[in-house]
């Protein structure tokens, strides 16, 4: 009985060896299940992780070739585009609803369900070592939900601050298209009196809001432009800023390597990014060209000249300026009968209309431009009067002007008989032995441009004389056919703004039309008002400031109705400020130890508001390129720059020169940058300073002017 017993205790303790062994081998086989789960689990999940990666290179891919597709369709997308016309600015805005995009979706908490551990069955719960480790996979999910549910409320809040910031940009873009709708509908009938009144300044505002009106430029486009107008030859000027070359993206594509999991860029060839630039460049003056003629319902361009430019630094001197890499005069008849649809941009620039295109436009490199905007509407520059109107001047007279002109530049000359002069007015020798020579000089006192038949009669009559050079000299202008006709031959044009200022420069009279109308001062405080009028300078015209004026400007704003505040800018060449200091206002009103000083506001019997500064250019330090002239409305009375009235900028110089300018009632302004002296040719031994009229602004103010020039506002 006793060894009975003892065998049945043995094969109890036997079965229960067999037991815990059987109940490990299965929580071994369930572990290794679950471990071939979760490597199953891993492999799909990495699979999905590089299908995700090559997704997102293929999609990143994908938006460089919409990139360089919309920058090689600049000219279709400007040809399929509306045509701009007056009644245009006064079509009524469309606001779009808000749509908060991704934002308005919230942070989903985490899924409970992937948090929980399965419980343990069968024979698991009897294993000590199995209950630990489910209580520790327990508390550790528990601590992942906690932490990702805590995550995803931080988030959400995060969405919610951010829709809020959304919602308050969407409102102030509305209020801005809303008010800037209101304004272009004053502006198309300011305008269009204007137009009808002959003003020269209308029709190169019309061009300039015509250039501006389209939306469709790719992004990185400046859509930053100069124009003018001469009413004389019928031509208008545009000055037009162009990307630059970084505008070509470097990449080409987007490559997901599984092995490194890493993603690498495929650069772009330069060759083909040259190439990319090149034809955006060319299409950039193919659709501005375009546009413009569309919009000149009226037939008033005779031809356009296109110049166009990009910041860049001069490699010689390390500064930065304008750098043009197109340039193209073309006329109407020559334009139209291009069909752009179907051209070559850069073969129909260069080839079809004889435009200059930069050969290396990556490396900024420039080509000889036509005429610049610039260049037009300063001619009348201190004439008076008293100066005789060369468009009214007897042709005998005129003829002796100029003869008396070149005898003056050096020449022996004299004027020939009304009959028999076989088309030659004057004719004048140089008595050099090694340049001189013989000149013939025909007049043209035109009111329209010259042909360029008299151009070709010009060459014909220089070699019946067997003369050295001819010269045509003209009130009015030349086309882009003249100019391009005298290219490599021993033939010079002048015009009238170039005829005004040779006359001025050589001690005689001669105005172009009417004298210029002058604007009334205001004179500051201890001072008697200038006898010496100012000239009046048109938008986008400027002047050279002479040498002799530089040592102290009085800058002087004065207007009725609203009040305005004059600030000042001191600007680096990339057109920035240094720092606050460089910011000259009502609360800070010195800079550079007193180069510039803002002075307190006058006001005279009538109400009129004048307020002066005082800006001395020649203790500026060489890192001031430009002196920033603005007004700006006062931010708590809602008012705009419309309601300016008679408003004028006088800025006269210490040798009693002066120079003024009317700026533009713009009821979407409240902030406007009027005028600004600048160094031309910085840093060479040609620089001069000049002063340009502008007129554009800001709808936000102060403190637009002030983000636009490197200020920062809280």
């Amino acid at each position: 009985m006793l060894a009975e017993a003892q065998r049945q205790q043995a094969r109890q303790q036997e079965a229960q060896r067999r037991a815990a062994v059987a109940a490990q081998r299965q929580y071994e086989r369930e572990q290794r299940e679950v471990q071939r789960a979760a490597a199953q689990g891993q492999k799909e999940a990495l699979r999905a992780y590089q299908q995700g990666r090559e997704a997102d290179a293929a999609r990143r891919t994908a938006e460089l070739d919409e990139r360089v597709a919309a920058l090689r369709g600049v000219l279709q997308t400007g040809l399929g585009g509306p045509v701009f016309a007056l009644a245009s600015l006064q079509r009524p805005v469309v606001v779009p609803p808000f749509d908060p995009g991704p934002l308005g979706v919230p942070v989903p908490p985490p899924d409970q369900s992937r948090y929980l551990v399965p419980p343990l069955t069968g024979v698991q719960a009897l294993n000590p070592a199995a209950r630990r480790e489910h209580d520790e996979q327990v508390a550790h999910a528990r601590a992942r939900f906690e932490q990702d549910w805590h995550a995803a409320q931080a988030a959400d809040d995060q969405r919610r601050h951010q829709l809020d910031q959304y919602r308050a940009q969407y409102e102030a873009w509305a209020d801005d298209r809303r008010r800037a709708a209101a304004g272009h509908a004053e502006q198309a009938v300011r305008l269009a009196a204007e137009l009808r009144d002959g003003s020269a300044s209308a029709v190169a505002e019309f061009f300039e809001t015509a250039l501006r009106w389209r939306e469709d430029w790719p992004e990185g486009f400046w859509q930053d432009c100069v124009t003018a107008w001469d009413e004389a030859t019928g031509q208008l000027v545009v000055d037009w800023r162009l990307p630059g070359f970084e505008v070509v993206p470097e990449t080409a594509r987007y490559r997901y390597v599984k092995s490194t999991d890493q993603e690498t860029e495929v650069a772009r060839s330069a060759a083909e990014r040259k190439a990319v630039y090149r034809e955006v460049l060319a299409q950039c003056a193919l659709r501005v060209l375009a546009e413009l003629f569309l919009a000149d319902g009226e037939g008033r361009l005779a031809s356009v000249v296109f110049n166009g430019y990009v910041e860049a630094v001069d490699p010689a001197t390390g500064r930065e300026e304008q750098r043009y890499l197109v340039s193209v005069a073309v006329e109407r008849a020559v334009f139209g009968a291009v069909a752009l649809d179907r051209v070559e941009p850069v073969d129909c620039l260069v080839d079809g209309l004889q435009g200059r295109l930069s050969a290396r436009p990556e490396k900024s490199e420039p080509v000889r431009t036509e005429r610049l905007a610039e260049e037009i509407g300063s001619f009348r520059a201190d004439a008076s009067e008293e100066d005789p109107d060369l468009f009214e001047m007897d042709p005998l007279d005129f003829e002796k002007l100029l003869a008396e002109l070149f005898r003056r530049l050096g020449y022996q000359t004299r004027t020939t008989e009304r009959s028999g002069d076989d088309g030659v007015d004057v004719i004048a020798e140089n008595p050099d032995p090694i340049t001189g020579g013989l000149y013939v000089i025909q007049a043209k006192r035109y009111r329209k441009t010259v042909s360029p038949t008299a151009v070709r009669d010009l060459d014909a009559t220089m070699a019946h004389f067997g003369a050295n050079k001819g010269i045509l000299v003209t009130t009015s202008g030349f086309g882009p056919g003249s100019r391009r006709w005298v290219e490599g031959k021993p033939l010079t044009l002048i015009d009238g703004p170039m005829l005004v200022q040779l006359l001025k420069e050589n001690g005689l009279p001669g105005r172009l039309g009417p004298a210029t109308v002058s604007v009334p001062a205001q004179p500051g405080p201890g001072r008697a008002a200038p006898a010496a009028e100012p000239v009046l300078l048109t938008p986008g015209a400027n002047v050279v400031l002479p040498e002799a004026e530089l040592a102290e400007l009085s800058v002087r704003f004065g207007s009725a109705g609203a009040e305005a505040d004059l600030t000042l800018l001191l600007l680096t060449a990339r057109g920035t400020v240094r720092g606050d200091g460089d910011f000259v206002f009502y609360h800070q009103r010195s800079a550079e130890h007193g180069a510039v000083t803002l002075h307190p506001k006058q006001t005279a019997d009538g109400g009129r508001t004048t307020e002066s500064a005082v800006v001395r250019l020649r203790k500026l330090p060489a890192a001031v390129h430009r002196v920033a002239v603005a007004v700006n409305m006062d931010t708590d009375s809602g008012t705009s720059c419309a309601e300016l009235r008679d408003a004028a900028l006088e800025v006269r110089g210490a040798g009693g020169s002066a120079w003024a300018f009317r700026p533009p009632a713009d009821p979407a302004v409240k902030a406007m940058l009027v005028a600004e002296l600048y160094r031309h040719r910085a840093g060479t031994p040609d620089e001069v300073w000049k002063l340009r009229a502008v007129g554009q602004g800001w709808s936000d103010g102060l403190a637009g002017l002030a983000r636009a020039h490197g200020v920062e506002v809280s």
